[in-house]
């Protein structure tokens, strides 16, 4: 067992101060399904852990001039919340494959994002979402889109004295139809072989695509969007042949580095791109439609 001190904070302001007087020697620790797996495969803990459990304020979904998302918000409660469905459904369809039930009642949202696995469930949703990290330190908050909050493998740009404290995603993106894909090997508690999440903005009639956004996880360092393949969408009529190109390109190296790991073959990660982003993409035009 490796040793270490764990503090509680009851509030933000506790928290920053702790991080800011232990540096580089605390971490962060919120539901831990994380940051305790880490240290057990590492046998190395840091010598601080700052508990932000007691923090119920940062625990919250609110709809108010765009979508406000807690940083302590768990799975399971935006897997329960009816508004994530029916609005943001591509982060709904990645909470609710997070872990088991177990999992999804403690692992929240921005331990999810701030741990930066390139295997992050509710990255690539959050991602076509357009959705901006909210941190705060001792100088105040600061807003960073989250397409440039991963800078590599389990990093990012939060600063050691800093706290994720929201997501926020523009109110427009609530029209979109979105979905994400789980790839994995069975059906039980897994990490994605691949990740592939699509959002949609269609004409008044429903033919053409307005906009569109297609993020993949575990097909670079990061979580990244695949620009090319979505330049090509916009302003397409949806069309099967249209669709498959866009496969094509997301599965091209014009937008992405997979690579082959113990787990799975780069070229099956690549097929499986080229297959599924017309099929997410399809269902987040259903999804349009059904509203």
């Amino acid at each position: 067992m490796q040793d270490f001190e764990y503090l509680m904070p009851t509030n933000l302001d506790q928290a920053i101060g702790l991080l800011k007087k232990y540096e580089n020697k605390a971490a962060l620790i919120a539901g831990g399904t994380d940051v305790m797996v880490k240290i057990g495969k590492t046998r190395k803990a840091p010598d601080v852990l700052i508990s932000l459990r007691r923090l119920s304020a940062l625990r919250y979904i609110k709809k108010n001039g765009g979508y406000h998302i807690g940083a302590l918000t768990t799975h399971r409660m935006l897997e329960q919340s009816t508004l994530v469905q029916s609005e943001l459904s591509a982060l709904h369809d990645a909470a609710s494959q997070v872990g088991s039930v177990q999992i999804r009642n403690v692992g929240t949202l921005g331990g999810n994002i701030c741990n930066a696995a390139p295997s992050a469930d509710t990255a690539g949703p959050l991602l076509v979402l357009d959705a901006t990290a909210v941190l705060e330190g001792p100088l105040g908050r600061r807003r960073v889109p989250l397409k440039e909050f991963f800078t590599g493998t389990y990093r990012t740009v939060r600063k050691p004295d800093e706290v994720l404290v929201e997501m926020e995603i523009p109110e427009d993106l609530g029209r979109y139809g979105s979905a994400y894909w789980k790839h994995t090997r069975r059906k039980a508690m897994e990490l994605p072989l691949i990740g592939i999440a699509v959002a949609l903005k269609l004409s008044q009639d429903n033919s053409q695509i307005l906009d569109s956004r297609i993020a993949l996880t575990v097909a670079a360092p990061t979580p990244i969007r695949a620009y090319p393949a979505e330049d090509f969408l916009k302003g397409k009529v949806i069309a099967d042949d249209v669709l498959k190109e866009a496969g094509r390109i997301a599965s091209s190296a014009d937008c992405c580095t997979i690579r082959t790991s113990l787990r799975c073959e780069a070229w099956y990660r690549e097929e499986i791109v080229r297959v599924f982003v017309p099929r997410m993409a399809k269902l987040a035009a259903e999804r349009v439609k059904n509203r």
